[in-house]
């Protein structure tokens, strides 16, 4: 840990430095988490010109997320071998690179590559912003810099789908990619003037836990893959599905092997055991399942049910965000006054209670529908997520600061996985289910029934038309009570971990908080 740093864990304030190093990292965290989903709006844009079929494009969100899940708990490592800023200023400079490639990408190819080579530049970002919080601000002044990367952790996912609609349809989806330009030079600029530089470390390649650092690859990435594509290729009748839960499997076995025989493991999963760690990385998990979960079904549901476009269906994600900007000047007098468990119970309470809302859908809905429930999930969110990065910080030594960060995050990601795969499965059970109960009711020899159909068929052209009207509607009906279906689920698995926040134990309030 460099001096600076050191002098902020003591105690006292922070200089201009480190607050730049915290702008910087607070940044780069949103261009990664915005990056994620700028893609979902324009994906059917980006395949036809690129000439993917619909299974193939997934793989340009997919890409994305398995690199960046794989590189989170790999970035403590990495900054312990080139130095924090050093390791900054190279993913920044190639997360660019990767950036212009997807933009000028003509083939599938071409943009996998990009986007693959993103997640694992940008990923890295991503908890880095909580290392510089946990080492360059002090106890008291931690809160601002928490409020500052939780906005962001929670804004990027939401207003992603509404940037990418709006490049979309004014400009091209070319400018997705080519916006990071910019914010990078900006980024660059910042870790250049905010953060010291650190001496590179290079004997910790040779003491590098590499059993571990292959067993997390292999684990997170083959998981990660499963998930995704498990529905779609349906599971284990795919020798792909397969081979993948087998390299996953053995992942996981060397990676438990390299927490036993190396004497300083790629990452200390031992921190899991720690009874508030642990807590704060279950609750996290839920939390990612609402974030990205709820900012792709959403969309969805617009999209098929309500006939929006993506700009207009990126606007009813982005109100999520909108309490997370009125609110965040206020969260670090939360943090010092408020008690972590009332908060962090308050929050998932809200989040399960606005999930309920959305499942009480009609196939009428529009955007207004949602409105309410974006704008409490918002709310929840915020206290969930941004007490819960305290807590992250506050669980362990400035030492692992980078480890918790890594392990924190990598577990948010992973719920977006587990959100993502769920709600595949979940269409394809309760849309068959739903679709054979409504055509139980609707006997052929029933009065109604055959009157219906008559007046349709009158000016359907003949019955042939008259019954495909009615199993379009079957269709519309049954898809509505899916996605209400999906809402509850989330809301009963929300209410499942709140418990949990009795494991937390009362932040470290022994200093006043400061601004800045």
């Amino acid at each position: 840990m460099s001096a600076a740093a050191q002098g902020a864990q003591a105690g006292g304030r922070a200089d201009a430095g480190a607050w730049l190093a915290v702008a910087a990292g607070t940044l780069g965290a949103l261009m990664a988490t915005l990056d994620i989903s700028i893609v979902n709006s324009s994906l059917p844009t980006i395949q036809g010109e690129i000439g993917a079929s619909g299974t193939e494009g997934t793989w340009i969100a997919t890409g994305y997320l398995v690199a960046e899940i794989v590189i989170i708990p790999l970035s403590g490592w990495l900054e312990r071998v080139f130095g924090l800023r050093t390791f900054l200023l190279l993913v920044a400079a190639l997360f660019t690179g990767f950036s212009v490639l997807c933009g000028l990408s003509t083939s599938l190819g071409m943009m996998i590559a990009g986007r693959v080579g993103q997640g694992f530049t940008g990923g890295a970002m991503i908890p880095t912003a909580q290392t510089i919080i946990a080492t360059r601000l002090p106890r008291s002044q931690q809160p601002v810099g928490t409020a500052m990367f939780g906005a962001t952790a929670i804004l990027g996912p939401v207003v992603g789908p509404l940037i990418g609609g709006w490049l979309t349809e004014n400009l091209s989806w070319h400018y997705a990619f080519f916006l990071n330009v910019p914010i990078c030079i900006g980024l660059v600029i910042l870790l250049l003037v905010g953060l010291p530089h650190e001496k590179p470390q290079a004997g910790q390649l040779l003491q590098a836990d590499w059993l571990g650092i292959a067993g997390l690859a292999a684990f997170l990435g083959g998981l990660t893959v499963v998930l995704e594509e498990g529905e779609r290729e349906q599971w284990y009748s795919s020798r792909e599905i397969v081979w993948l839960t087998i390299v996953s499997a053995i992942g996981f076995v060397l990676l438990m092997v390299g927490q036993v025989t190396a004497r300083r493991p790629v990452i200390r999963l031992k921190l899991l055991l720690d009874r508030q760690f642990g807590s704060v990385v279950a609750m996290g998990i839920v939390i990612g399942m609402v974030i990205y979960g709820t900012s792709y079904v959403i969309p969805q549901f617009l999209s098929a049910i309500s006939g929006y476009n993506a700009l207009q269906s990126g606007k009813i994600v982005a109100l999520g965000g909108l309490p997370s900007l009125l609110m965040m000047p206020l969260v670090p007098l939360l943090i010092r006054y408020v008690d972590i468990r009332l908060a962090v119970g308050f929050g998932l309470a809200v989040l399960a209670f606005s999930a309920w809302l959305d499942s009480d859908l009609t196939a009428q809905a529009a955007g207004g529908d949602f409105v309410a429930g974006q704008l409490i999930r918002g709310v929840g969110t915020i206290f969930a997520m941004l007490f819960l990065n305290q807590a992250a910080i506050q669980s362990v030594t400035p030492d692992h600061a980078s480890d918790a960060a890594g392990l924190f995050n990598a577990a948010r990601n992973m719920g977006g996985s587990l959100a993502l795969a769920g709600i595949a499965v979940l269409q394809d059970q309760r849309l068959w289910l739903h679709e054979r109960r409504i055509e139980e009711t609707l006997g052929a020899n029933r009065v109604a029934v055959q009157d219906w159909l008559a007046a349709q068929a009158q000016g359907s052209g003949g019955m042939a038309g008259a019954l495909r009207s009615l199993q379009g509607t079957i269709q519309l009906q049954a898809l509505t009570m899916t996605y209400m279906d999906l809402f509850w689920i989330l809301s009963v698995g929300i209410c499942c971990v709140i418990p949990l926040v009795l494991f937390l134990r009362p932040l470290n309030k022994s200093a006043p908080v400061a601004g800045h």
